[in-house]
């Protein structure tokens, strides 16, 4: 009765089972089938060996029906207890006693069957087959506190039906081969499911720097012309109430802004665009003077490692200018490593910088430079700082 309820749970089981393509596996999934059906090919090899060994060493009177059917039940009962903690990894806990307690009883039924009614090679291979079907079994179950029970109940269980020393150290062979096997294989299926997460996890990195990226150029870049439209907009608009001509020349600037704005926003959607020192200030001084502001530059020799991270600092400052202040001049100078911007229309929030100041000063820390900015009366003073002939990248590489 047991053997067919055993052998209807696995008919079920494989009736329920839609078996994908290996195609349509990915990289764990493939592994993971190979380590699940090398292991049920190693219990039934095993177990098939065993039954077909003592079959044929048995003796006349040996009860073949008995030695048969009971490896059977044996053998379903593992399959079915290993595919349920298989189904489970990597975290079988808590355990399917439901499914794993059919096993040790067929187990121990087996044992005493094998004593009771065999006699021999069929005995011993009856005890083998119960012993190593458990043991490759509860081998799946993580850690190590299991193994002491993994050894030590088999060895007894050897030690007992068999009499001999030889059979303790049958027993231990019989334990730590079974276990290492099983445990090898789930390692080896455990590396690759956390090379696959790891690769999972980069791609995923890479897109939130790609996106964190795009983020700060649309603000940097945009956030810029977007502030000089609204001011040229804003004078245009004072001009045409007063009944200025120039209100139209104000308007032409706006459109040439515009006009500007979505060339560097395409090449931004494309990844093109680039960051310039000599371009930055230069576009940094045609903006400000657009937006009538008057504009001081003093630049000596600069790294030419040092001109990108520098001009995220010239468009950072000049977007926070056009943006937050009321400036009525602008000084960029650069001497000694030390990169100064200075506005005189200081407008303090809660005395703190802003997110984009922020986010610079994350940006430009790991190339070892370094960032301050603060308010001095109506000033609004930025200081970047770029010591040495280029970031620290650029260093190492070299």
């Amino acid at each position: 009765m047991l053997a067919g309820l055993a052998l209807d749970a696995v008919g079920a089981a494989v009736l329920n089972v839609r078996w994908p393509r290996w195609s349509e596996l990915s990289r764990v999934g493939r592994v993971g089938l190979y380590t699940r059906w090398s292991l049920y090919t190693v219990l039934w090899g095993f177990n098939a060996s065993a039954l077909l060994t003592a079959v044929v060493n048995a003796e006349d009177s040996t009860p073949v029906a008995e030695l048969l059917g009971g490896g059977l039940v044996v053998t379903v009962c593992a399959h079915v207890a290993l595919q349920t903690l298989l189904n489970r990894l990597p975290d079988v806990h808590p355990l399917p006693w439901p499914r794993l307690a059919p096993l040790l009883v067929a187990s121990a039924a087996y044992v005493v069957l094998a004593e009771l009614r065999l006699e021999g090679d069929p005995r011993g291979s009856a005890v083998l087959i119960a012993v190593a079907s458990a043991i490759l079994v509860f081998a799946v179950v993580p850690g190590r506190r299991i193994l002491p029970a993994l050894i030590l109940v088999p060895t007894a269980v050897f030690g007992i039906t068999g009499g001999q020393p030889i059979s303790v150290a049958a027993g231990i062979f019989v334990s730590a081969f079974f276990v290492f096997t099983v445990r090898a294989s789930l390692w080896l299926l455990g590396i690759v499911r956390e090379l696959d997460d790891a690769s999972r996890a980069k791609a995923e990195l890479a897109v939130v720097e790609e996106r964190l990226r795009f983020s700060r150029d649309v603000h940097d870049v945009l956030g810029r012309q977007l502030s000089t439209i609204a001011v040229q907009a804003e004078l245009a608009a004072t001009l045409a109430a007063r009944g200025d001509e120039r209100a139209a020349g104000r308007m032409l600037e706006v459109r040439t802004v515009a006009h500007e704005a979505l060339r560097e926003a395409r090449e931004l959607a494309r990844g093109y665009r680039s960051t310039n020192f000599l371009n930055e200030l230069e576009g940094a001084r045609s903006l400000l003077r657009s937006a009538g502001i008057d504009v001081r530059l003093s630049v000596g020799a600069l790294p030419r490692a040092w001109h990108e991270p520098a001009g995220w600092v010239v468009r950072e400052s000049v977007t926070n200018v056009l943006r937050h202040s009321s400036a009525g001049c602008v000084r960029i100078a650069f001497a000694d490593g030390e990169l100064r911007i200075d506005n005189d229309g200081a407008h303090l929030v809660d005395g703190t910088d802003g997110s984009g100041l922020r986010g610079l000063r994350e940006r430009l820390a790991p190339l070892g430079a370094s960032l301050e900015a603060g308010a001095e009366g109506d000033h609004w003073i930025v200081v970047a700082r770029f010591p040495g002939a280029g970031p620290l990248s650029s260093q190492e590489t070299a």
